[in-house]
């Protein structure tokens, strides 16, 4: 017999002892039934009453979708995990068919197993005393044995039962507070603000426009994310989020490419207050999810990466840079509008698909859903075991190209990997003395994760990006990545990171007249940070990221080294 089931339930067995048994001689002893017309008032113990009490609250209260409350049960066999051969199912019915003083969790168990304290109980037999008084103002019959019991029960757990009633006038009090003083009864608000305090070491850059010196400083910048997430169903979420920062596009116009930039910092570094994530989610059926992305649309968002805890969407809580998030083909078309879904066919297979447009909102000529860049997206995600998993990718994209040829002329615009990578990497190739042409591509990706156990977890992924530069030639684009995860390193909630790989580069050029100085030096990436949480809410993530032949050319660029420290709040 289990012990944990006898403990929980031996209180209420002794509260009915015998009921279950004596049902129908009960009914023909009349000297044990109760004469309510002798009955004196104060039969019963005066308890302060409160109707909190008829549902004990337990210690772990384990909520579904749509409520969080305890349901009450009119008869046991709506309890799945009771069964008429249980030992305890007589006693249970009892209690609920005869005083209905017993409450099931949502998903209509009773859950026998879990211990209870003295406060809890003192909830079940309160709902159990307020439950005969109703009874014995209504003149129903009442076993005499049963009153003597609860009143034996009331006598022993008095000071529980008052100090709960002073526990509930004070909780009373406060819901009454929040509700007066609420957000929204909609709507979660939710914040993340980064501080950064960052600086860039390296000797000669040179691009194509010259060597230079590096001449970075040190910066604090910062970063505010307000995100609200509303719900009108319990099931759909309606997504709008404000961002403003001073973080800018991290030191990308000092290295000259889009390598090392960080996760978190922003298209501009003005402070100004913008709407840059509109997205609204609802399920159809248990399997079917859609996704309606207004602004600031990407794969990411409905498409499993493979690399929690270090892709956080740009948030200030994961990896250090952009690279380190994911696998960087997930960021082709980021930034505009889309639809998409994501449907389990069982716990294996998954599938995701979806459609973005970056100027959809636009209707000029080349702009619009249909007529400019676009990215269209399928992923088959497999859950080959209960800790490892991985993602086979396929994107196909356009992209205009049409920006200004100079890399410091627009340095905040989002160019073909969403700000990550070298020039050659994005189509870029005005320094190299190539005129920019639009882009018409086809990208493949594989990515994994295996936690191999709760504290150490493998990740990886690669990409590989076919391009046709229209009346131009073709290229090839590659990036890939090995992630070693280290969870609750130190403490709870903490996150190592060693990330090592190589940023988008373009590794192949087939064009009449190729320059001679296209270099296709691999560009590694290697990232090394630590997320130390003070407290639930702030974090501090110390870290580095190391640069080897920035813009894929170690002839002519040194290695550059960004340190940074990072801190992060979260509410």
């Amino acid at each position: 017999m289990n012990q944990r089931i006898l403990r929980f339930l031996l209180p209420y067995t002794l509260l009915i002892s015998g009921i279950s048994l004596v049902t129908t001689s009960a009914q023909a002893n009349e000297s044990n039934i109760v004469d309510q017309s002798n009955l004196s008032p104060t039969i019963l113990p005066k308890i302060p009453t409160h109707s909190s009490f008829s549902k004990p609250r337990p210690r772990h209260k384990t909520f579904n979708s749509t409520s969080g409350s305890m349901n009450q049960v009119t008869s046991v066999s709506e309890l799945r995990d009771i069964t008429p051969t249980a030992w305890s199912y007589e006693a249970l019915r009892s209690l609920v068919e005869r005083y209905g003083c017993i409450a099931g969790y949502p998903d209509r168990t009773f859950r026998g197993e879990r211990s209870l304290s003295r406060w809890e109980f003192a909830a079940g037999l309160n709902a159990c005393l307020n439950t005969i008084e109703r009874l014995l103002q209504e003149n129903v019959a009442v076993l005499r044995e049963d009153i003597e019991k609860l009143k034996r029960l009331a006598q022993e757990f008095e000071q529980e039962l008052m100090a709960l009633g002073a526990r509930i006038d004070n909780l009373e009090a406060r819901t009454a507070y929040l509700e007066d003083h609420q957000f929204s009864t909609t709507t979660k608000l939710k914040g993340d603000i980064v501080f950064n305090l960052a600086d860039a070491f390296g000797d000669d850059i040179n691009n194509g426009t010259g060597t230079r010196d590096l001449d970075a400083q040190t910066v604090l910048t910062s970063k505010v994310r307000l995100q609200m997430v509303t719900s009108f169903s319990g099931k759909d979420q309606l997504i709008t989020r404000l961002t403003s920062g001073s973080i800018g596009n991290s030191f990308q116009n000092e290295i000259g490419d889009f390598e090392g930039r960080f996760s978190f910092d922003l298209p501009r570094d003005n402070n100004d207050v913008i709407i840059d994530r509109l997205h609204y989610y609802f399920p159809i059926g248990k399997n079917l999810k859609i996704f309606a992305m207004a602004s600031l649309a990407g794969h990411h968002f409905y498409a499993d990466t493979f690399n929690p805890g270090l892709e956080t969407g740009g948030g200030g809580g994961g990896a250090l840079s952009r690279f380190g998030e994911r696998n960087p083909i997930y960021r082709l078309g980021l930034g505009g509008r889309g639809l998409a879904f994501n449907y389990r066919f069982n716990d294996i297979f998954k599938v995701a698909g979806g459609y973005m447009a970056r100027n959809g909102n636009e209707p000029d000529l080349g702009r619009g859903l249909f007529n400019g860049n676009y990215s269209a997206f399928g992923q088959l995600e497999i859950q080959a075991a209960d800790n490892l998993k991985f993602g086979l990718t396929y994107i196909n994209g356009y992209d205009p190209n049409i920006r200004p040829n100079a890399r410091r002329d627009q340095p905040n615009q989002l160019f073909l990997f969403g700000g990550t990578g070298t020039l050659p990497g994005n189509f870029q190739l005005a320094t190299l003395g190539v005129p920019n042409r639009p882009i018409s591509s086809n990208s493949y990706g594989i990515q994994g994760q295996w936690d191999v156990i709760s504290e150490l977890s493998i990740r990886a992924w690669g990409g590989y990006t076919t391009g046709r530069l229209i009346r131009l030639g073709t290229a090839e684009v590659w990036n890939y990545a090995l992630v070693l995860a280290l969870p609750d390193l130190g403490k709870e909630g903490g996150m190592g990171a060693i990330i090592v790989g190589a940023e988008p580069y373009m590794g192949g050029l087939n064009i009449p007249n190729r320059p001679t100085n296209f270099s296709n030096d691999t560009p590694f990436h290697v990232e090394v940070s630590y997320k130390y949480p003070l407290n639930d809410h702030i974090s501090i993530t110390p870290g580095l990221i190391v640069l080897t032949a920035p813009n894929q050319d170690s002839d002519n660029n040194d290695t550059v080294v960004i340190g940074a420290l990072r801190t992060n709040f979260q509410f």
